[in-house]
């Protein structure tokens, strides 16, 4: 038996963490300073999806770490490609830091929805096995 909210909270991580990989290839491209006004666009919007997906995911579950405040501190942090392009490398060295502090918090939630979701499946499929027949 499937659990239908935890299979959606699952793709909505997967999901979310796709924009966090996004958010580092944006990340690539200011360093490199080989960004067009169109890729400055397409950041914007990637980085309104993860705030808004933020909410979402924290309507449906609650997680410590990382906090909203801190991926809210990494997104105001990055106001635009052509701020970052224009940042020092060691700026761009703490942001890459931060980047990866939340992806890595936010893997390790999927990765405990997942193993939810395995827990759930067995049980349902050991009651399957040990039913009592009448």
């Amino acid at each position: 038996m499937r659990n239908e909210k935890l299979d959606q909270l699952v793709n909505r991580l997967e999901n979310y963490l796709e924009c966090w990989k996004l958010l580092n290839h944006f990340l690539g491209m200011a360093r490199a300073k080989q960004f067009s006004a169109g890729d400055e666009s397409q950041f914007l919007e990637v980085k309104a999806l993860v705030v808004q997906e933020l909410e979402l995911i924290f309507a449906s579950i609650e997680f410590t770490s990382p906090s909203r405040e801190e991926i809210h501190a990494f997104i105001s942090a990055t106001p635009s490609l052509r701020y970052l392009s224009e940042n020092t490398d060691a700026a761009m060295r703490v942001l890459e830091n931060h980047w990866h502090k939340i992806f890595v918090g936010l893997q390790a939630i999927l990765g405990q929805a997942k193993a939810r979701q395995q827990e759930i499946e067995s049980q349902s499929f050991l009651s399957l096995m040990f039913k009592k027949k009448d």
